[in-house]
């Protein structure tokens, strides 16, 4: 393991920490527990850096939209920022429009603790004091990153000392080209998913769950993102794919969810999770940031695949529930894949 100073964000030093195996280099900083740099080789054996983000810590503090980030209490949108437990109403802070957002920013913005390490995992500690952004309970959490067999495996664990909603996952932007001034159109993706949460313009959900059949986010073969992000009305509102899709077979077992590959550099990401979802993001929002190697972010320049439980499940019963009991643990595996053409 290699570590080294990456700069000062949030008044704090911040460090990040490199290891590598089976041609993989991963980097994660302790900011927010974040891969800052994902190195995988392409159909000629050639590594690049598939992870979009940024060079040091004071620009991920600056220009930082979850780029790599451990995303937490609770991954993706609750309605109004508010839900009820127990009879009791809890307010989470609204940092999207009339919404809450990925827990108000706070794993992102957190300076995590490595805990534990070896040559080819990283395991990074955070406690999430009670009360902390509206949310019950003192939580502690860890999130480990290995590399094994080809694949980047990261493992999460939580646990509170009071019921609360906690709903995990990692916000890597993914560009198979390597080159984040290209956009990720010429990506192909296929989901294992047969419906979708239907969303209204704030992307939350209404409640109802569709079939993608017939629509742009038709993902069950193998498609061109192209012909999602630029295809349908139904993605104006998002400006492309942002949509949480219902994961077939979701009994908590580990099994496929989407597979990312890009045919020039031949590489391949295949993502399994034992979550009931995955929210497909096209990088809609992506600003003309400058990001490593002094190349502008683009729009579209990247997708996300974070696995998740439905966004707004504290607010509806008829989703997968991810209310965890005192002492009762959150315990997920996603796993990214690689493999080439």
């Amino acid at each position: 393991m290699q570590k080294k100073y990456f700069g000062a964000a949030f008044g704090k030093e911040v460090y990040e920490y490199t290891i590598e195996s089976d041609g993989i280099t991963l980097s994660v900083i302790d900011l927010g527990a974040t891969v800052s740099a994902l190195l995988v080789p392409d159909k000629s054996g050639k590594p690049g850096d598939i992870a979009v983000g940024f060079a040091t810590a004071e620009d991920y503090e600056k220009y930082g939209d979850n780029q790599g980030a451990t995303i937490g209490r609770y991954a993706n949108r609750i309605r109004h920022g508010r839900f009820e437990m127990d009879g009791t109403v809890y307010q989470i802070p609204c940092n999207d429009g009339e919404n809450s957002l990925h827990g108000n920013n706070e794993f992102r913005n957190a300076l995590w603790e490595l805990c534990d390490s070896g040559e080819n995992y990283l395991c990074f500690c955070y406690t999430s004091p009670d009360g902390s952004n509206g949310f019950p309970g003192t939580l502690q959490t860890q999130v480990k990153y290995s590399l094994e067999g080809g694949s980047l495996v990261i493992d999460y664990d939580a646990v509170s000392d009071k019921k609360t909603p906690i709903c995990l996952t990692n916000h890597l932007y993914f560009n198979l080209n390597a080159d984040p001034s290209k956009t990720i159109c010429n990506h192909y993706l296929q989901v294992t998913a047969e419906n979708f949460t239907q969303a209204d313009d704030a992307l939350i959900p209404t409640g109802r769950i569709l079939p993608v059949a017939g629509t742009a986010l038709d993902f069950r073969s193998e498609k061109q993102l192209s012909e999602a992000v630029l295809a349908d009305p139904m993605l104006a509102a998002p400006g492309g794919v942002d949509h949480n899709f219902c994961l077939s077979g979701a009994d908590g077992s580990l099994r496929k969810a989407a597979v990312l590959s890009e045919k020039e550099s031949g590489r391949v990401l295949t993502v399994y999770t034992d979550l009931p979802g995955i929210q497909v993001y096209s990088g809609n929002f992506l600003k003309p940031d400058i990001g490593k190697g002094g190349v502008r972010l683009v729009k579209h320049g990247a997708v996300c695949l974070e696995t998740q439980y439905y966004p707004d499940s504290p607010n509806r019963p008829q989703f997968p529930q991810c209310i965890f009991a005192a002492g009762e643990h959150f315990v997920s595996k996603t796993i990214y894949k690689f493999s080439t053409l």
